[in-house]
């Protein structure tokens, strides 16, 4: 999928925004656009879905044009799925009323397949008034697989969530691209969220894409705007290798090593994905012989960056040839262990989480 869009909006306050970006996106997996509130995030995905018309766009879906210079295909021939912040169910149908709304006619093994999916079959009499913030989004998200769409749009689907129904939903997020032969554009502003859902990465300030790339490769490179509560962290993906029975123990291989995890459940091989964050990242000179920390690795210090805190600095660390890691320190640790780029240090790693 590519997606080159200029579109200048004007702002009630006086002045304007300017979205301007040129963007391949992979065919498969989700791709995060992550940034701070007005970055543009939203106005991309209305202008993918024609609900906003941009003065110059070029943007072609599985070899098909929806707009360039002389062509402009409406939004209802578009076959999207678009999930909203907010639900946006008919409050007047029920659940299952919702999913038939607009359809011609109803594909009972395509519905069946939906509702499967998404867990809602216990919901389909109820009307959203009955339904909680996260079933109404399975709703929501059931009725936009019904449309098969060749390119499903989420905006900030978990934003209006609490943290109980954030959890509720995310699984269902996590099985979509396993489920689902297109794209997934997934908007949000969460760390979290990208860690957890995305295969690539796009991350726009002031309507422009200022850095892309795997997940893994955006998580490391200290480009993402992470806030200062301490979520910035990176992301390996890793396989098991075996397991330790007497101490339900798991080893994640990846490319530089392993780690020892709580044994999630998953045979040989079965691929897990890790976040590491950068304050669960203790350093030291010299590997400890006596500590409760299993997980120590061997690296170097490629670089130290300034944070806001004028007590912190976060370091990017190298482990092996292929895998970085973040730390948090304070200033004066950073200055007791002398460290520089090219310092040889153990990473010791307090916590990790395991995202499934």
């Amino acid at each position: 999928m590519r997606a080159r869009v200029s579109h200048r909006m004007a702002q009630p306050a006086g002045g304007g925004f300017h979205l301007d970006v040129d963007l391949a996106i992979p065919a498969t997996g989700v791709t995060c656009v992550f940034g701070a509130s007005g970055s543009g995030k939203t106005t991309l995905l209305r202008c993918l879905a024609g609900l906003d018309r941009p003065g110059s766009a070029r943007i072609e879906v599985g070899g098909e044009v929806w707009q360039d210079e002389a062509h402009f295909m409406p939004t209802h021939r578009r076959r999207i799925g678009y999930v909203f912040q907010d639900a946006s169910l008919l409050p007047h149908l029920s659940a299952r009323g919702n999913l038939r709304f607009g359809r011609d006619a109803e594909d009972g093994a395509e519905t069946a397949a939906a509702v499967e999916l998404l867990g809602i079959a216990h919901l389909l009499d109820k009307h959203p008034a009955q339904l909680s913030g996260g079933e109404r989004q399975r709703v929501a998200l059931a009725r936009a697989l019904l449309g098969k769409p060749r390119l499903l749009l989420l905006d900030e689907p978990l934003s209006a969530l609490d943290v109980a129904r954030k959890r509720e939903l995310l699984p269902y997020l996590q099985q979509l691209p396993k489920r689902l032969d297109c794209p997934i554009v997934y908007v949000t502003h969460s760390p979290d969220e990208a860690a957890r859902l995305a295969d690539h990465v796009l991350v726009l300030d002031q309507g422009q894409c200022v850095a892309r790339g795997s997940v893994a490769e955006l998580t490391a490179s200290l480009l993402l705007p992470v806030n200062a509560a301490g979520e910035s962290g990176v992301v390996l993906e890793t396989t098991i290798s075996r397991r330790d029975a007497k101490w339900h123990l798991a080893s994640a291989e990846f490319a530089d090593g392993e780690l020892l995890i709580p044994d999630p459940g998953l045979p040989i091989g079965g691929e897990v994905r890790l976040r590491i964050l950068a304050r669960d990242i203790s350093l030291s000179l010299a590997e400890a012989a006596h500590s409760s920390i299993l997980n120590r690795l061997p690296a170097v210090v490629e670089e130290l960056v300034e944070m806001p805190e004028p007590a912190m600095r976060m370091l990017r660390l190298r482990v092996g040839s292929h895998t970085l890691l973040l730390a948090r320190v304070s200033r004066k640790s950073a200055a007791m262990l002398k460290l520089a780029p090219g310092s040889r240090v153990f990473a010791e790693i307090k916590s990790l989480a395991i995202l499934q």
